[in-house]
């Protein structure tokens, strides 16, 4: 069933918003998403009625938060088809979640001379917490290349295992470019040489539906507030041996089962990772805006953006001058792009005064940009109630901010 666009947009107030007195046209969903009503609503009424803190109290309140966090866990595993929700760890966002399978697995898995398999289109959060484990323990980094399509070169990423070969991690979508990888490929070639794999989804889980299961990746991470829930809340997919296996990377209340001054024994699974309060009013939150993605259908999520993608590439690319970066086969809700010799800046500030929200500049990519030979982009990244109507609005706002230059 299509999707009834004019409905979703009444969903989110904010979108009914003016900017320098033009309507808001709002294309920078890769950096965060809007809120739907429901997911603001769920924040408050979990203020005023559910506030109190989970898992160590007696009382009412407490209990009746506890159980809304462990649902909302429930939902989060229903969405990705884990196997258990032993197998969600609840994080502050994709970052964290990456930087806790960096570390946990260096302690546990890695020694001096091993090797992490990244690849060059990965978001900073995929290449600096390797980085620091790299300055700690004396591991190392192997990258793989990619086409000039921007798609991951395949052929390469097998040549780059080795005896030292520990773990792969990996976008299940580029940020900047929107390349869908051929995760599940990369995920089955990895583990013909019994190497684990880490996928990122911060950019895949609104867009595409995910089923961990099949995809059979050791390990998936994803950001809430990129899937139209609040901020502050994140999402660490483990399998269950795996999460069993590793030291814990933070210490203190709830992921303990006893403490003394002698000896401490760690709590069960998920708990071991999610020390202190967690964020159980955002966990109920995402899990409303996961509700109300699969209210709507992320298969008919992701043809809409297609389609919406397809007509937003035509567009542009009928402007002089312009340069779209990334020309992979699949590919999801991302344009970047330069127009003959714009700054990205320059064409981002004064796309601004004409109430077009895009986001410029190097996307947290900077080893990706000095692969393409640039310093930056502008980026356009769609949404389900982005229409054709504003990608007429954004075609046009670059044509005048050409024509001024």
């Amino acid at each position: 069933m299509a999707l009834d666009i004019q409905a979703i947009r009444r969903d989110f107030p904010i979108l009914s918003k003016k900017v320098y007195n033009k309507p808001l046209v709002y294309l920078d969903n890769g950096a965060t998403t809007q809120k739907p009503r429901c997911v603001v609503d769920k924040l408050v009424y979990n203020y005023y009625n559910e506030n109190a803190n989970i898992h160590r109290g007696v009382h009412f309140l407490s209990q009746e938060a506890t159980e809304a966090h462990e649902e909302a866990r429930r939902t989060v595993q229903q969405f990705l088809n884990a196997r258990s929700s032993d197998e969600i760890v609840f994080t502050r966002g994709t970052t964290e979640s990456i930087n806790l399978v960096a570390s946990s697995f260096t302690d546990e898995c890695m020694s001096a001379g091993d090797e992490v398999i990244v690849s060059v289109m990965e978001h900073h959060s995929n290449i600096v917490p390797w980085q620091i484990q790299a300055a700690r323990k004396g591991i190392s980094l192997r990258v793989i290349p990619m086409n000039e399509r921007g798609e991951l070169d395949l052929e390469a990423y097998r040549q780059l295992f080795n005896e030292k070969t520990r773990l792969v991690s990996v976008a299940h979508v580029s940020n900047v470019l929107g390349t869908v990888n051929p995760v599940k490929e990369i995920v089955r070639i990895a583990h013909e040489q019994g190497v684990p794999v880490m996928i990122d989804g911060a950019q895949s889980v609104p867009h595409i539906p995910v089923d961990v299961q099949d995809l059979d990746a050791e390990f998936y991470v994803f950001s809430g507030h990129k899937i139209y829930g609040p901020t502050g809340i994140g999402v660490l997919y483990g399998k269950e041996e795996w999460l069993d296996r590793l030291p814990p990377y933070q210490g203190g209340g709830e992921m303990i089962a006893s403490v003394s001054f002698e000896k401490t024994t760690f709590n069960e699974l998920p708990f071991k990772f999610e020390a202190g309060t967690p964020d159980f009013i955002g966990s109920t939150a995402l899990a409303e805006a996961l509700r109300y993605v699969q209210a709507l259908g992320m298969a008919e999520i992701e043809a809409y953006e297609h389609e919406l993608l397809r007509y937003a590439e035509a567009k542009l690319e009928a402007i002089e001058g312009m340069r779209i970066f990334g020309k992979a086969r699949e590919k999801s809700g991302v344009l970047s792009f330069l127009v003959g010799n714009i700054h990205h800046y320059d064409m981002g500030m004064l796309l601004d005064h004409l109430g077009i929200a895009v986001r410029t500049g190097h996307h947290c990519a900077q080893p990706l940009m000095q692969a393409l030979g640039i310093e930056g982009t502008v980026r356009a990244s769609f949404s389900f109630y982005n229409t054709k109507e504003e990608v007429d609005v954004l075609a046009a706002g670059i044509e005048r901010v050409r024509k001024m230059f």
